[in-house]
């Protein structure tokens, strides 16, 4: 018979979680392994809350298991390490983002590329190497292999900068991957939203010139004048979209809702590339035509690997890039959901575990 969640491991941890696809979240008592050799363990002292959180807790995806601890924009401070752990010692401030472990073995485990290993895993909501669950950062502790921990500078806000672990890394990848990362560079950013306006950072930084596409007019002064994009277009406005078509050396597609992808496939020059990185839960409509003639790409980009989830972070430090913010105590947990679904949040919800989260 399987063991109640509090009892599977030795050290007893507290945090909220959802038992439903009503998706409420509520106190929940479960446990975390012991400290292996090569594990660091560390207090939570914020976690993000990202879109995935919202679809996951709702099984909107239709994987979720339950109870789920959401959670993996985790950022806190290491109390305890292993006996064979070099990166990091007690102290040491460190987060963890989407993953926690992968098999090791694979081509892309050997590329550095953990996120694309077929037996991934999950932050929370997926088996770990031992057969429990994993739970996310929507807690008071947590125990992570050093591999899958990632070292804060020491000029990285904690608070500010563990959003990065999810939506920093979400953007950064791709802008690397696929080259638009350089001067000369012309980029769209379609939504600005979590990842949105970490992308505008993050390409500003780089030296490339930014255009925020937007279905919200009333977000072009905060796109131009405060993150300083160089362009701004409304995509519901034709006249807008037909004066910038062919003019994008790629586009970086953030929105989690459906949405037309014609418009976007006219604005990228010839040879360009559309990379979606939001999760809309119903497939989208895709133009064939206009890819042929101009021959360009529609790709996918997942979160990236371990080694360059560090260099984002320390590029992050190095120009002083963060998201924007909302702190929030954990009793508000649920009304921030409920916010997130309708967009009301400027850009990313941040919980305050380490002075809120209290053991019922």
């Amino acid at each position: 018979m399987a063991k109640p969640p509090e009892q599977e491991h030795p050290q007893e941890a507290f945090g909220w979680a959802a038992r439903d696809p009503s998706g409420l979240l509520s106190p929940f008592k479960f446990s975390r392994r012991a400290t292996g050799e090569r594990d660091v363990k560390f207090k939570v002292l914020f976690c993000g809350i990202c879109h995935s959180d919202l679809h996951s807790v709702k099984n909107e995806w239709g994987f979720s298991t339950y109870p789920l601890v959401p959670g993996h924009e985790i950022v806190g401070e290491v109390v305890e390490v292993g006996s064979k752990v070099e990166k990091f010692k007690v102290g040491d401030k460190v987060g963890v983002g989407c993953l926690v472990g992968s098999c090791g073995f694979c081509d892309n485990c050997h590329d550095h590329l953990e996120s694309y290993c077929p037996k991934w895993i999950l932050t929370y909501g997926a088996i770990y190497h031992d057969g429990t669950m994993t739970y996310g950062g929507y807690s008071n502790m947590m125990v992570a292999n050093e591999h899958f921990a990632i070292k804060f500078p020491q000029n990285m806000p904690l608070d500010a900068g563990a959003p990065l672990l999810c939506a920093g890394i979400t953007v950064y990848s791709p802008m690397r991957f696929f080259g638009l990362d350089r001067p000369g560079v012309h980029l769209g950013v379609v939504g600005l939203g979590g990842l949105g306006h970490v992308a505008v950072k993050f390409a500003k930084a780089m030296g490339v010139k930014v255009t925020v596409i937007s279905s919200s007019p009333g977000k072009r002064e905060e796109a131009v004048q405060r993150l300083g994009a160089d362009a701004f277009l409304v995509s519901s406005d034709i006249n807008q979209i037909q004066a910038a078509m062919g003019t994008m050396d790629g586009i970086i597609d953030t929105v989690s809702a459906v949405h037309p992808m014609l418009p976007l496939i006219g604005l990228l020059k010839h040879n360009g590339k559309l990379v979606l990185v939001g999760e809309p839960d119903r497939p989208l409509e895709l133009p064939v035509f206009p890819l042929i003639m101009g021959r360009k790409i529609v790709a996918g980009s997942c979160v990236g690997g371990m080694k360059e989830t560090q260099e984002m972070i320390d590029f992050a430090a190095k120009h002083k890039i963060t998201a924007d913010i909302e702190v929030i105590s954990i009793d508000y947990l649920n009304t921030a959901m409920d916010r997130l679904a309708k967009g009301d949040v400027k850009y990313r919800f941040v919980i305050d575990i380490g002075n809120t989260l209290k053991q019922a």
